[in-house]
C-alpha cells in the first residue's frame, strides 16, 4: 500500500515537471516568433573596404562620407601614409580574406536586434559601420551617436599570425564567434546603471547583468562565448562554484572596496587571484560569474522582472535572489 502511494506520488510530481518544462517550452517559443516577427532593418557599411580600395584621389570625399573616421587636428599626410603603409595593406587583405561579404553578420545582428527592441521598445537601431583599427583589441567594439562600430581586423582568428604576442587569454577571443556577444555587451551599457558604489559585490552585479541580458538576447549562444571562456575553463567554474562562493565569504569580499578584488577576479586576466593552489588551473573574471548566477537567481524569483533587475540596488538583488552556488 505504501508503495503503491509512492509511486503514484511520484507519477504525479513527475507529471507536473514535464508540465511545467512544456508551459516554458511553449512560452520561450511564442517569445521566439513575436520576436521574429518585429522589422528591423540592418544595413553594414563596410568603409574597411572603401578605405582599403582608396587612394588620395579619394581622401576628400572619405572624410566627407566618414567623417567619425577622420578626426580634423590630423593632417592629410597621415592618411596619405596610412594608405600606402605595407602592413595596413596586409592587414586590409586578411580582413577581406575572412570577411568578403557581410550579409551572415548582417543577419546575426538583425536578430540580435529584434532581441534588444522586443525587451527594451525604445532601443534605435544603430548604423553599422565596420573598420580596421590597426588591432585595438581593447576597443573591438565602439558605440556612439547611434552609430556602431565593429572592427573587424580584431576578429580573424585566435591563432592568426597578426596576434602574435598578444596575450593567449587575450588573443583566445579575437574570433568571428566573439563578434556578437561583443555587440550585446556594448549594447547592454544602455540599460544597465552606473556602479553608484565601488563594493565587490556591485561590480559582480554590474557584470552578471550584463551577461544575463545576453542570456535573453542571444538565445543560441553558449554560456562559454557569452562570458569568453573556453568550454573547458567553463566546466571548470562551474564545477568549483562553491569553493569561489565560499573563499568570498570567508575573506568577507562580497561589501569591501578594496580596489584590488576588481584585478583579482573581476578584470579579464588570464586567471584568478586566490592565492591559492587552484590559481593556475582557474580562469580570470570568475567574480563575473558569480554575479551572473546571482543574477539569474534572483530572474527565478516570482516577482522579478527586467524593470527590477535594473532599478533594484545591487544589495536588494542579491539580497532578494537568495543565491546558493551549485555544489
Amino acid at each position: 500500500m505504501l508503495n503503491s502511494f509512492k509511486i503514484k506520488c511520484h507519477k504525479f510530481h513527475l507529471f507536473i515537471a514535464v508540465f511545467f518544462l512544456c508551459f516554458s517550452c511553449y512560452e520561450t517559443n511564442k517569445s521566439e516568433k513575436e520576436i521574429d516577427s518585429i522589422p528591423i532593418d540592418v544595413e553594414i557599411i563596410r568603409f574597411d573596404k572603401v578605405f582599403g580600395n582608396s587612394d588620395m584621389d579619394d581622401l576628400q570625399d572619405l572624410k566627407s562620407r566618414f567623417p567619425v573616421f577622420f578626426p580634423k587636428q590630423y593632417h592629410d599626410s597621415i592618411w596619405k601614409m596610412k594608405m600606402n603603409d605595407t602592413l595596413t595593406r596586409q592587414l586590409f587583405a586578411e580582413v577581406i580574406k575572412k570577411y568578403p561579404e557581410e550579409s551572415k553578420l548582417t543577419e546575426e545582428l538583425r536578430t540580435l536586434f529584434k532581441h534588444i527592441k522586443y525587451y527594451y521598445p525604445t532601443f534605435k537601431v544603430p548604423n553599422v559601420i565596420t573598420a580596421n583599427s590597426d588591432v585595438d583589441y581593447k576597443n573591438k567594439i565602439f558605440l556612439s551617436d547611434q552609430t556602431l562600430i565593429v572592427s573587424l581586423d580584431n576578429y580573424l582568428g585566435s591563432d592568426h599570425y597578426f596576434y602574435q604576442g598578444i596575450p593567449e587569454y587575450i588573443s583566445k577571443n579575437m574570433k568571428e564567434s566573439q563578434i556578437l556577444s561583443d555587440v550585446a555587451s556594448v549594447c547592454s551599457q544602455l540599460f544597465i546603471p552606473k556602479i553608484k558604489n565601488t563594493t565587490f559585490l556591485s561590480q559582480m552585479i554590474y557584470y552578471g547583468r550584463i551577461l544575463y541580458l545576453k542570456d535573453i538576447w542571444l538565445t543560441k549562444t553558449s554560456d562559454a562565448i557569452k562570458i569568453g571562456y573556453s568550454e573547458e575553463k567553463l566546466k571548470w567554474v562551474q564545477d568549483n562554484e562553491n569553493q569561489i562562493w565560499r573563499n568570498f565569504i570567508e575573506n568577507e569580499y562580497l561589501f569591501s572596496t578594496n580596489p584590488k578584488l576588481i584585478s583579482r577576479f573581476i578584470s579579464l586576466a588570464p586567471f584568478s587571484k586566490f592565492y591559492l593552489e587552484i590559481d593556475n588551473d582557474s580562469p580570470g573574471m570568475v567574480g563575473r560569474y558569480i554575479g551572473w548566477q546571482i543574477v539569474r537567481s534572483f530572474m527565478d524569483k516570482k516577482d522579478a522582472s527586467l524593470e527590477k533587475l535594473m532599478t533594484l540596488s545591487e544589495e536588494e538583488i542579491f539580497y532578494k535572489s537568495k543565491y546558493k552556488p551549485r555544489k
